[in-house]
């Protein structure tokens, strides 16, 4: 496939580099690469006009005490990823693998972060409804032990951005469970979902207010890119989507995987400047939540086996 030569459209040029500007040139440089996805920059300006400009609104605990939605939320985006593991779950009625979790942890509440330093993929299978021998299970309890380790308050966490969520995420990032950074030709490609995400959640819910939420990306999965194909924005080589459409496994980091997630963040953010009125956040949660509908959950979208996404 050509090559998208996307990368010189967009700029920044700021005085230092921070998380997410390393983030949005490292997404540019694989676009401008990529070799099995292309953006289609022709289809930018159209699409853009059928986003909002509001997104919609965060999962919360509405409520409850503060404490307890940021710890909600906090835990909800520690086990946020498993998408490749979601066809072998257990599914709620009507729930996709990301709602059954979350419904789960819902129902019971979050747990203290005493409880989650010694908690067992037994005691997460037990309220996710799920088989505890899953490995998934053994995941999710290994990185609910580490949000536990680093939080004694999760309102202190949450807020520990100081009005900033690229803070916030640059925090979140260097936790070992939270890293999301990808080898592409040799270099690193920084998308950093999870940290991301959370620091948009936790904003949007009113727990830890930022104003600059506009410096956030994508955060980088494999609905919105399946969002992106599907509706012509973004173009996989032919023998991709049969391997997609085949419900083959990508292996994590391949070459094929890093450009589906690093072209979806790149033409994001074409989409935004074409948009001139919404974030990445905004545009992420609204096609997130446009890929929940029929003809997107009608075919399938690329999945891999990791903890980022």
């Amino acid at each position: 496939m050509a090559r998208g030569n996307t990368a010189g459209t967009l700029r920044h040029t700021p005085a230092s580099l921070t998380l997410t500007d390393d983030i949005r040139a490292a997404a540019a440089r694989v676009a401008n690469a990529a070799r099995h996805v292309r953006i289609r920059e022709d289809a930018i300006e159209g699409y853009a006009r059928t986003i909002p400009a509001v997104a919609p609104p965060a999962p919360d605990l509405e409520g409850a005490a503060e404490e307890t939605r940021a710890a909600f939320s906090l835990q909800l985006n520690a086990i946020n990823f498993g998408s490749g593991w979601f066809p072998t779950l257990r599914k709620r009625p009507g729930m996709s693998g990301f709602r059954t979790m979350e419904a789960g942890l819902r129902a019971r509440g979050p747990w203290t972060a005493a409880q989650l330093r010694a908690i067992t993929r037994e005691e997460v299978a037990a309220v996710m409804g799920q088989d505890p021998g899953h490995e998934l299970m053994g995941l999710y309890a290994e990185h609910l032990r580490e949000l536990g380790g680093k939080a004694d308050s999760f309102l202190e966490l949450a807020r520990a951005g100081e009005g900033s969520a690229e803070k916030l995420a640059t925090i979140l990032a260097g936790f070992d469970g939270w890293r999301d950074v990808s080898s592409y030709d040799g270099l690193d490609v920084p998308l950093f979902k999870r940290a991301q995400i959370a620091a948009a959640d936790l904003a949007l819910a009113g727990i830890a207010p930022a104003d600059d939420l506009d410096r956030l990306t994508l955060f980088a999965d494999n609905l919105v890119p399946h969002v992106l194909r599907l509706d012509g924005v973004l173009e996989f080589e032919p023998s991709l989507v049969a391997r997609i459409e085949a419900e083959d496994l990508l292996e994590h980091d391949s070459p094929e995987e890093v450009e589906i997630r690093a072209c979806a963040l790149h033409a994001v953010e074409l989409l935004v400047a074409a948009h001139g009125n919404a974030s990445a956040t905004v545009v992420d949660n609204v096609l997130w939540h446009r890929g929940g509908e029929p003809r997107y959950k009608a075919r399938p979208r690329h999945r891999a086996r990791c903890t980022q996404y």
